[in-house]
């Protein structure tokens, strides 16, 4: 078991609401329909079968791995997706290939004393069966979506929930256990769809004289995918709201800008995640390191070499070796490393306090304690860093720039809405330090957390108002929420939601102010990691003292040439660099 690997993303199913039209029940219609029959779509005629993972038997289709692009190899590598087309028979009722991912250089499993100082618990270590590839399979031939559907239950087209898997850009995909649409559509009454995108270096090349944001070229595609078919599943195109969480999240919040005048989607819903957060997008420049770090290493060639003669024979290559020749994350090496989104100022810009998002409704929000799941899996890796050190990181890069964003989208006239998520529960809870941790709320919406033990009665009435609370979004960005009894979002007012408060289920509004106030020490709107820098001296309670660099065998050493509080910055850009190799 990887050390990185023991909680990865967590999973999809949604909420429960029956339809109804002047107060009258739609009823399941007596009609032709039967579960999983052949759809046609602009991919070629899809057959389903009844969903494996429908808790209540009640006639989830379920049609799994639907091309939307064509297979980006040979020439297609390492450039924009080009749609799918076709008339042959496509037989859905398995999950399309994951997009590759870089294998870890480590397989061992964490010494029993280092599992107790991380306090993990056997629901972590059960999260970690449930929200991963346990067989992976791994092919570029990846990009499919996903379809759960009941249109056999009336006549009126249905909301569309559009789900983004995170993994920090690096990992992820749509087969995970626990990203089964079957139960939203089934309690909720919606159409799920999930889609799947290039990873790393394969989907954020960096290569500075060709297209780059490759990942997110295939999400727009996905999305232009489900525009165009999903009336013939019983969707409104319409009514499409994009969900994501982490990497997920900041993919739709990258979506709402690059798309502004065009964005197909009725509503967004970025989850712990923002154009704003972990110091992206990367520059041009950063980018083009790391990717000249790795056709160095293949042999391949560089900066000053001819550029289409780099290209052709980065695409001569197989992936596992591309994938191989990417350093290991460590320190600092980790942020100029990382191949994520990268400014292009047509897809991904440098400046994002200076644009426009697009003209529609906005659900943002964070959980309580993200830092939980890091400093989680930094014990695991035997580096330890004082609570004050996860209390900023915390505001760094989550709940400052969920504020940002929120403010953002009122200003530019758009209805919005912010949650904070505080749930902690026995059977999700990954250690005795973690809290309301990064994905934590996803097992409780999606209502796939691990049945050992079993959902407490709160669990399962805040799972329950969660569901209702999105699935009322997606039906009615506009005033859906409203409707649910939530404020709108304003900075003065008490209108930030806070979900599972003391577990309890219900909306409890506060004023944002009670965890915004020290944003105003975080620069997060700087792309430069630098700008980290006096962060920990500026807020009253996080000094150099009481801040010392992380401790353990594996802990990155900071400069003795740089003052106290030098040091204490050093530590905390190269803990972004680590948490970079493990962001969901």
């Amino acid at each position: 078991m990887k050390t990185s690997d023991i909680l990865l993303h967590l999973s999809a199913a949604f909420g429960a609401s029956a339809a109804s039209i002047g107060g009258l029940q739609i009823h399941e219609r007596a009609s032709s329909w039967k579960v999983g029959q052949t759809v046609q779509t602009s991919s070629g005629p899809v057959s389903g079968h009844a969903a494996t993972n429908s808790k209540n038997n009640s006639g989830v289709s379920e049609y799994l791995g639907i091309p939307f692009a064509q297979p980006p190899v040979g020439d297609l590598r390492f450039a924009a997706p080009v749609k799918y087309a076709g008339n042959s028979s496509i037989n859905g009722t398995s999950f399309g290939p994951s997009c590759p991912v870089r294998k870890s250089n480590s397989s061992s499993i964490p010494s029993a004393d280092v599992l107790e100082a991380a306090n993990l618990t056997v629901a972590g270590l059960a999260m970690n069966t449930i929200f991963s590839d346990l067989t992976p399979n791994y092919s570029e031939d990846c990009l499919y979506v996903n379809v759960w559907t009941k249109p056999q239950t009336g006549d009126t087209k249905k909301a569309v929930l559009v789900w983004i898997y995170g993994g920090g850009f690096s990992s992820g995909s749509t087969s995970y256990e626990g990203y089964n649409g079957a139960s939203i559509v089934e309690q909720e009454d919606v159409v799920v769809v999930s889609l799947n995108y290039r990873l790393s270096i394969l989907g954020f090349p960096g290569n500075p004289t060709s297209t780059n944001n490759l990942a997110l070229l295939d999400q727009r595609l996905a999305i232009e995918w489900v525009r165009d078919n999903i009336e013939n599943f019983g969707g409104d195109k319409s009514r499409i709201t994009l969900f994501g969480q982490s990497a997920g999240g900041a993919s739709v919040d990258y979506y709402s800008y690059a798309w502004n005048s065009d964005p197909i989607a009725a509503g967004f819903i970025p989850e712990s995640g923002t154009v704003f957060s972990w110091g992206l997008p990367n520059a041009k420049s950063v980018s083009a390191v790391a990717w000249f770090n790795v056709t160095t290493k293949l042999g391949c060639g560089n900066a000053s070499s001819d550029a289409a003669s780099v290209l052709s024979c980065m695409r001569s290559k197989d992936y596992a070796s591309i994938l191989s020749a990417i350093p290991s994350a460590t320190g600092t090496t980790a942020i100029l490393g990382f191949f994520g989104p990268t400014v292009d100022d047509t897809v991904v810009f440098s400046n994002y306090t200076d644009r426009t998002p697009a003209k529609v409704p906005v659900l943002v929000g964070s959980n309580n304690y993200e830092s939980g799941y890091f400093r989680t899996q930094f014990a695991l890796a035997g580096i330890t860093y004082p609570d004050v050190f996860w209390d900023i990181f915390n505001l760094q890069e989550f709940t400052c720039p969920t504020g940002l964003r929120a403010n953002a989208s009122v200003s530019s006239g758009n209805p919005t809405w912010r949650y904070r998520y505080f749930g902690v529960f026995p059977n999700t809870a990954i250690s005795s330090e973690a809290g309301a941790y990064h994905s934590a709320e996803l097992p409780i919406l999606f209502d796939t957390a691990p049945t050992i033990p079993a959902n407490t009665p709160e669990e399962v009435s805040i799972g329950q108002y969660m569901r209702g609370a999105w699935a009322a979004f997606a039906k009615d960005p506009a005033e859906g929420l409203t409707k649910y009894g939530w404020p709108s979002y304003n900075a003065s007012g008490d209108t930030l939601i806070r979900l599972a408060y003391d577990n309890v289920t219900g909306t409890n509004a506060v004023n944002p102010s009670l965890y915004d106030a020290n944003c105003k020490y975080v620069n997060v709107s700087n792309t430069d990691p630098n700008a980290y820098t006096g962060l920990a001296t500026a807020i009253p309670t996080a000094t150099a003292t009481n801040i010392p660099t992380a401790s353990g065998t594996n802990a990155p050493a900071a400069s003795t040439s740089k003052s106290a509080g030098s040091r204490v910055s050093c530590s905390f850009a190269m803990a972004i660099g680590f948490v970079a190799m493990w962001l969901l």
